[in-house]
């Protein structure tokens, strides 16, 4: 059964440096739309600063989406994707990562709904059609970066369960391991005393 769990245990913390890097490549992505439409719209259609507004949050996530990776590599660095047992490193390497990954999600959650809430109910769509025509750039009423933040957020999430389940198992198997060596041990000292007697 060990083999089985540290097996995949290499795949768990592969998953949550994958999790962090997409948090980072989403941030990349966030505001392409609002780029392509409201960047030269500003001052000209209704509701266009949003552009403007959304900057210092897509600057922190990306920070965050960094700090995530950091993170997650610190579950290599404690050997946390290899070791057979875990120790007081490799149980804080998790929760950290977790703890972070967590904080993360519902921050970004509640300020991307914010800020798309923004989008849908202060951008004047008219005045931006008119403009697109007029200076051929991108006309979209899509809020498909808003709403990716579900999947992203949602594979991070699934992550944390993941690895803070991985940790339970571990535990158990350590248990049981001990529990089995501690059985081995008072067989070896019953059959040693009878052999005296």
């Amino acid at each position: 059964m060990y083999k089985k769990q540290v097996k995949l245990q290499r795949v768990f913390c592969l998953l949550a440096l994958i999790a962090s890097a997409l948090v980072f490549v989403y941030s990349l992505g966030l505001v392409t739309d609002l780029y392509d439409s409201l960047y030269t719209a500003r001052g000209y259609v209704t509701g266009a600063e949003i552009f403007d507004d959304i900057q210092p949050f897509n600057n922190q996530l990306m920070l965050a989406g960094l700090g995530l990776i950091i993170l997650s590599l610190g579950l290599f660095l404690t050997s946390t994707h290899i070791r057979r047992r875990y120790y007081i490193g490799n149980y804080a390497a998790t929760a950290i990562w977790s703890v972070a990954a967590v904080a993360v999600a519902v921050w970004s959650h509640i300020q991307i709904e914010a800020f798309k809430n923004q989008f849908l109910t202060t951008v004047n769509f008219e005045e931006l059609r008119e403009y697109a025509d007029r200076f051929k750039t991108l006309y979209t009423e899509s809020t498909f970066w808003f709403d990716a933040h579900y999947l992203v957020l949602g594979v991070l999430l699934l992550t944390v369960v993941i690895l803070v389940g991985n940790v339970i198992w571990k535990m158990n198997l350590m248990k049981q391991e001990a529990a089995l060596l501690d059985g081995s041990a008072a067989k070896l000292t019953s059959g040693a005393a009878a052999k005296a007697q």
